[in-house]
């Protein structure tokens, strides 16, 4: 049976479905792989279980009182159509974290390095403001340059 608002809202930490006193945490099916992790001390969070390459897997799509059924719905069916595609959900998320993260670390380089119209380089760190001539930027790129060259592969280099 799906889950209802009623039944998530009954939902009560340490008493599982059958109303058993617990104090465990305990799940609450809906449908799809979509269940409702209740734990002890009153958490509810959706969950999505499915298997990829053999293995099962969980991803958590967020806590009850900010992801409502129908967006935890909307979400397991997204996972579920990439599944479909041959494509792992934990994946797809890991990928576009990542992303988000070099886009988060271009724009603050963006916003503290500026290059002027005559080849120098600025640079704004708190509140200080360092300045580089043409000759100092040449020389400071020559140097990250070659460093980056004998830097290991397992460096992250923005």
């Amino acid at each position: 049976m799906p889950l209802t608002t009623e039944i998530i809202e009954d939902a009560q930490p340490g008493v599982n479905a059958r109303g058993q006193l617990t104090g465990k945490s305990y799940k609450l099916y809906d449908s799809g792989g979509l269940f409702l992790w209740v734990t002890p001390t009153g958490g509810k969070w959706w969950r999505f279980k499915y298997r990829y390459g053999g293995k099962e897997n969980q991803l958590s799509l967020g806590t009850y009182s900010l992801v409502s059924v129908m967006e935890a719905r909307i979400k397991r069916d997204a996972f579920r159509a990439l599944l479909k595609e041959g494509i792992d959900p934990s994946q797809r998320l890991k990928e576009e974290k990542a992303i988000r993260l070099a886009e988060e670390i271009r724009q603050l380089a963006a916003s503290r390095f500026t290059l002027e119209s005559d080849g120098g380089l600025t640079l704004q760190l708190g509140k200080r403001c360092l300045a580089l001539t043409y000759v100092e930027t040449m020389e400071l790129r020559s140097f990250l340059d070659s460093n980056r060259a004998v830097a290991p592969k397992e460096t992250s280099w923005p």
